[in-house]
């Protein structure tokens, strides 16, 4: 008697395998897998036949496999279509010019500017500016009336180091007589140079500083 062939199919996944190869992969072992089925058919024992739940199950599986693969062929492609979009909004900002809400202002030639805003009264309020690491680089005394504020700096850490021209970050940190923090908010303008695609996600480019169309809060001419 033969003995009979294995109808386990052979199904292996690789994730970094892009979709037609991920396709063809499973194309070659589903037909691979119909060949050793059709071999065990041929020779399985007339007084023990092939239990069809097996293979039927195996089927599914495939089909299932299939599926999945065509699910992500197309989530790729609305992705692929909700970037154009994004694209496609962000040049409209080309030119304009833009209020930025993330606390980030460009530094060049020495001035970088800011408005904060103190939503009551404060009895201190500690304005500190960070570099792209993050890093401190100034920090000093703001105004404490309730309302809005306009900062100008001049690009000089605390000992009077003048700093390179880049995005930089404001932070308003304002308490009242009692210790309770006062809410602020920062925002900084500028004109839109260019955008920026590398990274697959549209950045706005603002003298030195880049971005996301999310932080605009408001756009003029």
């Amino acid at each position: 008697m033969t003995t009979p062939v294995s109808s386990t199919p052979a199904v292996t996944t690789a994730p970094a395998a892009s979709t037609p190869d991920a396709m063809a992969q499973l194309s070659g072992n589903f037909q691979t897998f119909l060949t050793l089925l059709t071999s065990q058919l041929k020779n399985q024992d007339p007084t023990s036949p092939m239990d069809s739940n097996q293979f039927t199950q195996q089927l599914v599986m495939y089909s299932q496999v299939e599926q999945q693969i065509d699910t992500n062929t197309n989530l790729k492609s609305l992705l692929a279509q909700g970037n154009s979009q994004a694209a496609a909004l962000a040049t409209t900002y080309l030119g304009k010019n833009v209020s930025v809400t993330s606390g980030q202002a460009s530094l060049a030639g020495g001035a970088a500017n800011w408005t904060y805003s103190l939503g009551s009264a404060a009895a201190a309020t500690t304005l500190t500016v960070t570099n792209a690491s993050g890093q401190i680089v100034f920090n000093g005394p703001g105004e404490t009336a309730s309302g809005a504020h306009a900062f100008a700096w001049n690009g000089k850490d605390n000992n009077g180091n003048a700093l390179p021209d880049g995005s930089y970050k404001l932070s308003v940190a304002a308490s009242d007589a009692n210790g309770t923090a006062v809410s602020a908010s920062v925002a900084s303008a500028g004109t839109v140079s260019q955008i920026d695609m590398t990274s697959g996600t549209p950045l706005l480019v603002i003298g030195s500083m880049e971005v996301g169309v999310a932080d605009v809060a408001a756009v003029g001419n």
